[in-house]
Parts: C-alpha cells; sequence; structure tokens
C-alpha cells in the first residue's frame, strides 16, 4: 500500500533520488515518500561504471563531488550498509602537447581549490599504473583523492539511511502523472493511486524529460548509449589499482574483480530513443552489443594497455545514459510550477555528484532557494524551446563526445544551431561574422576578413581570430562600432506597486525620474547574486529591465518570487519584441546626431540618461550606457524596424571608422575597464563589498532591500578577499580565466575572466585576491604582493591594481 498523502514525493529510486531522500530526512524532514516504478538502482544508475573524480571545472562543482567522496567513505559506519567506495587515486594520461597543456592547468586549478593533484612524467605514470603503455605519452597527473563506488550498494545504503529517519522507500510503483492545480504541485498519479502532496522532486534519470514536459516544464535531455566491457582477470590487478584516463584515446579504466572496466566516451555518440519512447518496463536492462560503435574505444584500449591482447572479455554493457545541452546536470525548483523540483540529466557523472548533489537539492527543498551556488546546474538555464526532441537527439551525438575533448575555453556547440537569430543576423552573416551561441540566440563574436573562413581554430594561446577583434577594439576605442546584442533579456515591471516591488528586490535605488538609467544587483539573503542588470524607469508605474542573454528565465523567476506578498506587480518577458545595438565609440555621438534631432549633448542626454527618440525615421529608446568604457548608446529598436535602423546607422557611419564588432570585442574591454559579469566575477556566494560595488547598494538610505543585512554586515567586517585588474607583462601569452593567481609564491585565488586586451597589449582579466586566514584583504595588502598568473605551468609576472586598468577616472565615458 502507497500513502495517501505526503509532503514530499521523490520520483526515482536511482542514486540521486535516494540521495535526497536521505539528506532530506537528515535534515529532520520524516514526511518524505520515495517512488521507484523498478527495484532500486534498475534504471541507470546500475551500470554506472561508479567513478568519483575530485576535481571540477569550478569551485562549486568540486565542492560537491568532494563532499560526495567524504559521504560515500563514512555511510556504513552510519547505517550499516556499504557503499562499495574506496580511495585509490586516478591517473590521466596525455598523448598531445594541447592535452599536456590542459593537464598542467589542471594542477593549478587544484592548487587554487586546495585539492592534491601532482604533474606525472610518463614514467612516473607508469610506477602508478603498471599495465600502461607509456612509449607515447607525454606526461600526466595524480589525483590520490579519486575513488570508485558501487552505484547499487551505494544507492541501498542512502536509502537505508532515509528509511532509519523515517522515509517510506516504496519499489514496484509507476508514477504516470504529476499532479498540478494553479501553477502549483499537488500530489502524483501512480498505477496504484494518487499521493497528495507539497512538493515533488523528479528524480527519474532519463523518464525525467517526459513526466516533466507533460506539465509544461523543461527539462532538456536525452539517452544515449553508453559503452563499456568487463574482462578476465588479469596478473597485477589490485583492488587498489588507481582509476585511468586517457581522454586522447577517449576511454577509461577501472579494476573489478581482479579484471578491468574499459569504457569511453566515442568522439560521436549514439542517442537513443527519444524521451517519450522510453520501454516500459525496462528494470535492470541492457540494450544490444554494438561491438562496431564500440571498436574506436577497444582500438585505443589495447593501444594503452596491450595486455589486453591476451586477455578476454566478461561481459559487454550498452546501457542508456540521459545527456543535457550542455553537459551540465539540472538541479532546482522548476520556474513555472511551485513545489516540483528536478534532479536529472548527469552526463554518466551521477554516482560522483550524487552525494553532493542530493544535499544541494534537499537543501534548496527545505529553504526555498539554493543554500550554496548552483548557477551552472541551476534548471532555470534552460528555455522551453531547448526541450524539443529533435534540437535533443542531434546535440546529444556531440555532447557525450566532449567528455574527452580538450575543454577549449571557448568551444562552441557545432550541433543544432542555429535556433535563435537577431533581425540582423543575415548582415552580420554577410559580413562573414564568427557566430558563437547563447541561450540559443547566434551571436557574432567576431568578423573575419572577406573571403577568410571565420571559424575558430582552438588552441591554448592566441587563435586565428584575435587580430581580427584587435582590430574591432582599436576601432571602438578610436573611431565607432556597432554591437548586435539583440540577445539581451529584457523585461518590463509594471503595476501600481512595481516601484515598490523593485526597491525591496533591487539593491541600488531605482525611485528615480522617468528617463533615468540604475545598475543595480538582485541579491539573495546571504548578500550574494542573483543577477546584476540595469533598470530603466519608463513610467511611474512601469521599468524597463535589462540583464544578460543567459539569464532570461532565472531573472524572471527571482523576480516573481520576491516580489513581496500583497504588492501589484507583474513581469513581463519582451526579449524577443526588441533589438538591441550598442553604438560606441568616441564617433558615436556625431553618428547617431546625423540620424536624429534628439540633443545628444553631454548636457542634453547625460550618462545614465534614457529616452525615446526618433531614429532613422523610426522611435526607438535610446540609453547613454556602456559595457566597453566608452562614450557610446544602447538602441532599443521594434523588431520590424531593426533592420532599418541597422542599415542607416551603417551608412551614416561609413565615413566615421564605424565597423562591426563581436562579443569578443566586448569581453576584452570590458575587462580593459574592469567591468564585472554575472556568472563569472559575481556569483551566488560573492557579495558586492568583495566584488567593489558596494555603491551599488542604497546602504545610505534607510530603504529595505533584499540581502541588506547580510551585506552591512560583509562591509562591517570587511572582505576578506578583493577582486583585482591585472594585465600580463609578458604580451605572447594568452589568458581565458581560470588560471591560478599566486602572490609571493603561495596560491592566493583564481582568474575569473581573461581576455587580450588591444589596448593595453596584453592579456588582461579579472581576478580574486584572498586573504590568508581569513584576514581583511584591505588595499595595502593587495598592493604589497608580487603577483604571478600561472598559465599552463608558466608562472607570469602580472600588474595588479584595485582599479580600472584603462581609463581609471572614467574620463572617456564624459567627452
Amino acid at each position: 500500500m502507497i500513502p495517501s498523502r505526503a509532503r514530499i514525493v521523490i520520483i526515482g529510486g536511482g542514486v540521486v533520488g535516494t540521495s535526497v531522500a536521505y539528506h532530506l530526512t537528515k535534515a529532520g524532514e520524516s514526511d518524505v515518500v520515495l517512488l521507484e516504478q523498478g527495484a532500486l538502482s534498475s534504471g541507470t544508475t546500475w551500470h554506472a561504471a561508479g567513478l568519483v573524480g575530485q576535481l571540477r571545472a569550478t569551485q562549486a562543482g568540486t565542492t560537491l563531488v568532494q563532499y560526495s567522496a567524504a559521504l560515500y567513505e563514512q555511510l556504513e559506519d552510519e547505517v550499516g550498509l556499504s557503499s562499495g567506495f574506496k580511495r585509490c587515486g586516478g591517473v590521466t594520461v596525455a598523448r598531445t602537447e594541447d592535452r599536456m597543456e590542459q593537464l598542467r592547468r589542471t594542477v593549478a586549478t587544484a592548487a587554487a581549490y586546495d585539492l592534491e593533484c601532482e604533474l606525472l612524467t610518463p614514467e612516473q605514470a607508469g610506477e602508478r599504473y603498471p599495465l600502461l603503455e607509456t612509449s607515447d605519452l607525454l606526461g600526466g597527473i595524480w589525483l590520490p583523492g579519486d575513488g570508485t563506488a558501487n552505484p547499487t550498494d551505494l544507492t541501498q545504503a542512502l536509502a537505508r539511511g532515509a528509511r532509519q529517519r523515517g522515509a517510506t522507500v516504496v519499489e514496484h510503483v509507476r508514477v504516470t502523472e504529476v499532479l498540478v492545480d494553479g501553477g502549483a504541485v499537488t500530489g502524483v498519479r501512480t498505477d496504484q493511486g494518487d499521493i497528495e502532496a507539497e512538493i515533488v522532486v523528479n528524480c527519474a534519470g532519463q523518464w525525467a524529460h517526459h513526466l516533466a514536459a507533460q506539465i509544461g516544464v523543461a527539462v532538456p535531455l536525452h539517452s544515449a548509449e553508453h559503452f563499456y566491457v568487463v574482462t578476465d582477470q588479469i596478473d597485477g590487478v589490485r583492488p587498489d589499482l588507481p582509476i585511468l584516463r586517457d581522454p586522447d584515446g577517449y576511454t577509461y579504466f577501472k579494476e573489478e574483480v581482479g579484471g578491468l572496466v574499459v569504457g569511453g566516451f566515442e568522439p560521436e555518440a549514439k542517442p537513443w530513443v527519444a524521451p517519450d519512447q522510453i520501454p516500459y518496463p525496462f528494470e535492470f536492462q541492457l540494450l544490444d552489443e554494438d561491438w562496431d560503435h564500440f571498436q574506436i574505444l577497444m582500438d585505443s584500449a589495447l593501444q594503452r594497455i596491450p595486455v589486453l591482447h591476451d586477455t578476454g572479455i566478461r561481459k559487454f554493457y550498452n546501457g542508456p545514459e540521459s545527456f543535457t545541452p550542455d553537459n551540465q546536470f539540472i538541479l532546482g525548483e522548476a520556474p513555472s510550477v511551485r513545489g516540483f523540483f528536478v534532479g536529472a540529466g548527469f552526463n554518466s557523472v551521477g554516482i560522483a555528484s550524487a552525494g553532493g548533489a542530493g544535499r544541494a537539492l534537499a537543501e534548496w527543498v527545505l529553504e526555498g532557494q539554493p543554500t550554496v551556488d548552483l548557477f551552472a546546474v541551476d534548471i532555470r538555464r534552460f528555455a522551453q524551446f531547448q526541450n524539443d526532441k529533435a534540437y535533443l537527439r542531434a546535440r546529444v551525438t556531440e555532447v557525450l563526445g566532449l567528455h574527452y575533448a580538450v575543454p577549449w575555453p571557448n568551444r562552441e556547440y557545432d550541433t543544432a544551431r542555429p535556433l535563435r537569430t537577431s533581425p540582423v543576423y543575415e548582415r552580420l552573416a554577410a559580413a562573414n561574422a564568427g557566430f558563437g551561441s547563447k541561450m540559443g540566440w547566434e551571436r557574432a563574436n567576431y568578423f573575419a576578413p572577406p573571403a577568410v573562413d571565420p571559424a575558430i581554430q582552438y588552441a591554448w594561446g592566441k587563435q586565428n581570430w584575435l587580430p581580427w577583434s584587435s582590430a574591432e577594439q582599436v576601432a571602438c576605442r578610436e573611431a565607432v562600432a556597432i554591437f548586435d546584442q539583440s540577445s539581451f533579456s529584457k523585461y518590463v515591471v509594471h503595476g501600481p506597486d512595481a516601484e515598490a516591488a523593485l526597491q525591496w528586490i533591487c539593491s541600488n535605488d531605482v525611485a528615480v525620474a522617468p528617463d533615468q538609467t540604475v545598475y543595480t544587483a538582485l541579491l539573495n539573503e546571504r548578500g550574494g547574486y542573483e543577477s546584476d542588470l540595469t533598470v530603466t524607469r519608463v513610467l511611474d508605474d512601469e521599468f524597463f529591465l535589462v540583464a544578460s542573454s543567459a539569464t532570461t528565465e532565472r531573472d524572471q523567476d527571482w523576480l516573481r518570487r520576491n516580489i513581496p506578498a500583497g504588492l501589484d506587480a507583474q513581469v513581463q518577458d519582451v526579449t524577443d519584441k526588441l533589438a538591441v545595438f550598442g553604438v560606441m565609440g568616441p564617433h558615436s555621438r556625431e553618428l547617431l546626431s546625423r540620424l536624429t534631432d534628439a540633443d545628444l549633448s553631454e548636457e542634453g542626454f547625460a550618462f545614465g540618461a534614457s529616452r525615446e527618440i526618433q531614429l532613422a525615421g523610426c522611435t526607438v529608446r535610446a540609453t547613454r550606457i556602456t559595457y566597453v568604457g566608452e562614450l557610446g548608446w544602447e538602441l532599443y529598436v521594434r523588431t520590424p524596424d531593426a533592420l532599418g535602423v541597422y542599415d542607416a546607422v551603417k551608412e551614416a557611419g561609413a565615413d566615421l571608422g564605424l565597423v562591426d564588432a563581436g562579443y569578443y570585442a566586448i569581453e576584452s574591454m570590458r575587462l580593459e575597464k574592469g567591468y564585472r559579469a554575472f556568472g563569472r566575477e559575481l556569483t551566488p556566494e560573492v557579495d558586492p563589498v568583495e566584488a567593489g560595488l558596494s555603491f551599488t547598494c542604497k546602504l545610505g538610505t534607510d530603504i529595505a532591500f533584499l540581502g541588506r543585512a547580510a551585506v552591512e554586515k560583509a562591509k562591517a567586517a570587511g572582505p576578506s578577499r578583493r577582486l583585482v585588474s591585472f594585465a600580463l607583462e609578458d604580451p605572447d601569452v594568452m589568458v581565458w580565466g581560470g588560471e591560478l593567481l599566486v602572490r609571493d609564491g603561495v596560491a592566493a585565488g583564481q582568474a575569473t575572466s581573461g581576455a587580450w586586451g588591444a589596448t593595453l597589449g596584453a592579456g588582461v582579466g579579472l581576478a580574486w585576491v584572498q586573504a590568508p586566514d581569513g584576514v581583511t584583504a584591505d588595499a595595502a595588502y593587495v598592493r604589497a604582493g608580487d603577483y604571478q598568473l600561472d598559465v599552463g605551468g608558466r608562472r607570469i609576472p602580472v600588474t595588479v591594481s584595485l582599479k580600472p586598468l584603462f581609463d581609471p577616472s572614467g574620463e572617456k565615458l564624459r567627452p
């Protein structure tokens, strides 16, 4: 018998669902029911390889998997069942110089996260892994904290822990529908009756997409066939043999019962059926063997572990696993249905991530918002259009293969494009733009010369597009450039209480006169950033908000959730209704004055002003603002008028040196100017004080705002880290962000962003400087240090500054 009601129902008894149940009950919530359509772990968990790597690309991701390993290690003592976890360490090897560069960067990243990681010679790699063929290797790394777990044992142990604290775990009950009323969940329908619930947590693995789609929630994931084999026993294979990863050969190896698991991530994956066509029942099932598809992995494995030539294969596993469009898993509460949470799409890292992800999702359920930085995996990074089955099928073929590809810092996806285009897309393509993609939008990153292939040639150093982007930067600094920024997220907040609502949600004072623009943060209760954006007052009861392209769904959800009860204010998405052109540079005023009778002088149109003007025969909203540190305006143009306005600007600026410019130029110039970016410098665990942006908080007033108490506390205590601008002293070195910052020979922080600054003639960026032992990182402390940046294992001297490196006084903004 299933219960008729529960406060929380979890769908899915795999490792993630049981982890959520375990952590909910550990936090004191016992009114939890977990439903599994088969037996626990019988969907995709049971055939996972069970690797538990300790290092991820971000601090937040690394913290999650470190917690997982620590949890699995002590679980048996707590619940009486073993997770099968063992710390055997991990060896990753490199066949190419590009891969070796990545591994050197990995060692520096580990140092930034205080994680043990050692660079190895080929001979040292062979000592760590005696079966290894090393003659073609350039080196490797050793991560002693890596380990493996038994997926089924781990799931059972987590389930027992949940049961011991009061959760009900029911197997062989299939959820057929999530019940919703008035935009909130009310329970679930099963093949054995309905269960009322306040909260439903969808941890249904590859079934999660279809369950969510039934109630209009996007959970973009698609299954792919995923392969590995288990060999017969091999002499010299011991239980403590490390994990071996050979990413240039697409393969990994781990010990199992005296033999080896040999698996990998082939360059082009094999998608399985559509998310709504997964058969039922599908319990402890595998797909048909496909030796032809596995051949590229097996050939590589034979090259790396020669003894496999003489070793038999005991079992071929082909088990489907689900992958997301960006290779990151999905966590969080759906923005469109209150009380509906998702933990799914773990991209073959479910065992490593489940402990930390389960805790994070349980805390989100109980607290009503994330308690840690989950930006990279937040469900709100996706929109409904990304739930399309054809799009997902095309993308999964690429995403799985990128698991072991060299992780270029500016890697663009090739599949399922284009999706969303601006009104001037064809004009930009004709101008030979090199496009990137953000939130489905095709955006010009740079413009190649005529008849030159604009495709990126990836490299760790300076890439082929750099001279073209540099020329765009120079033109913007010396003349004028036009940027198509139509992908900006754009919202209208309106209603009788719009001002009161935004005064609470925004850190800055938005009670300004109409046609004024304010830059502000949206903060959580901890004082951390949930977004940063501009707010323009249009009317007494209407405000126009502009934010980054990637945060459309997230921002709207945050705004709607945080409008205080009883206030009459609505949020409307107008992103697709308006194109945006940034016209920037010292000649921008002269150019636009040729197209309008409006007064664009310093006296008539000051910085931060915004008003509707007639330009090229169309009504546009012009806002005097900049993200590149130059005189300029952002023009918000009705989509039907966009092409005409763009053409008029191009014609009027032809003799002023006007150029088309792209997002790579914006990135370079904003870093020369020290401007922060959400998702890079500004995250949910960064407050305005340490970010150097406390001036965006209305602390000089008595106006309450979300996060105010935390910001006041941070200001009183003083920051333990400071965000600094830096420039490399060697102009031949390229910087991308993520590099280790060293102060007086000791790891002190990490670059958040990096780019080539053409004006300064150097690699530039922003980085954290962390004071030891939490001591306040005052200006004197920052200035006293001698700094270097670890760029692929080379220590490059850098100059750091708490002020912008370019135009620190802001004179160029007020010509």
